[in-house]
């Protein structure tokens, strides 16, 4: 049985004569077990999905599925199968790391004693600082905090919004190191990131925009379909080569990526002919063929579905 199913639910916020459209039929699948993402940006609504899945938003039309029961006729049942840590840290800041996990063990008629053997990997990194307020914790002691109380009641389902935002790297990648150990005790976790490049730790993404799902699938799948060459273009004077490459007929995209022009053509055969052009406006080109990651297939989702597509910083 899938731990979750959502059937083309939608979700409008704002006033009546003004609606904001959060979700538009949104339909997917989350097997029990699974590592499951979802990439997009601040606004792609991430948020307003991940509240309805943990029962805090009531959809306006569709329906959800969480463990087999239905998310609003069932809500108190799924409250106490789930665990939810929010985009912003909102455990109690005055009261220490301790306190803090003992409070919501007991909200849950258990204690940190009983599930510690969950909680361990994770509690490891805070015993140290146990009678700390959480306050005054680093970002990444935080979340491990966080998590440490959305687990303590041994949820089925581990739902975490945004969980590595304004993280450190070493932080980001030793919350990931954890979520994986969780997995192999066959809790289902799922995820939301706008860090393109935590897409590939994940066993299946959906890539969501604007209130659209663009594409869901294994990480490594999306990337291998992204069905046409991709050049990555260097000169020294990087904005005129923006700036000439778009100018040119043979050029079908073409987004900045750090120090590189992330290039495709309508034409894969014209290529030499596009160096050509270029050189002759004076610039030091340098290309070379590149894999798409899964920024590049976002981005080409979005073009193929002709939705207003952000320049990439």
């Amino acid at each position: 049985m899938n731990a979750i199913v959502v059937e083309k639910i939608k979700k409008s916020s704002g006033i009546k004569k003004k609606p904001v459209v959060a979700l538009s039929d949104i339909s997917f699948e989350v097997k029990t077990g699974e590592l499951f993402g979802f990439i997009g940006a601040d606004g792609a609504g991430k948020t307003t999905l991940f509240r309805i899945l943990t029962t805090l938003l009531i959809p306006d039309s569709g329906k959800v599925s969480i463990g087999g029961m239905d998310v609003v006729d069932d809500f108190k049942k799924i409250r106490k199968i789930i665990g939810y840590m929010p985009g912003k840290f909102s455990l109690y800041q005055d009261l220490t790391v301790e306190e803090n996990i003992q409070f919501f063990a007991t909200i849950f008629n258990t204690t940190l004693t009983e599930n510690y053997h969950l909680v361990k990997d994770i509690y490891s990194h805070l015993e140290n600082f146990k009678d700390r307020k959480a306050g005054a914790l680093s970002g990444g002691m935080k979340q491990k905090l966080a998590l440490c109380c959305a687990l303590i009641h041994k949820p089925k389902i581990l739902f975490l919004d945004e969980p590595t935002t304004g993280v450190d790297a070493v932080s980001r990648k030793e919350f990931w190191e954890l979520l994986k150990s969780l997995q192999e005790k066959n809790i289902t976790i799922v995820v939301s990131t706008p860090y393109m490049d935590e897409a590939t730790l994940c066993d299946r993404v959906a890539l969501i925009h604007q209130g659209l799902i663009l594409q869901i699938n294994e990480p490594q799948v999306i990337t291998q379909n992204f069905g046409k060459p991709l050049w990555a273009f260097q000169s020294d004077n990087m904005y005129k080569l923006r700036l000439d490459l778009l100018s040119l007929n043979e050029v079908e995209s073409c987004y900045p990526f750090g120090q590189y022009h992330h290039v495709t053509l309508n034409n894969p055969d014209n290529i030499l002919e596009v160096e050509s052009k270029i050189k002759s406006k004076n610039h030091e080109l340098r290309y070379e063929k590149i894999p798409a990651s899964i920024e590049d297939c976002f981005l080409s989702l979005m073009s193929e579905r002709k939705i207003e597509t952000p320049i990439p910083v």
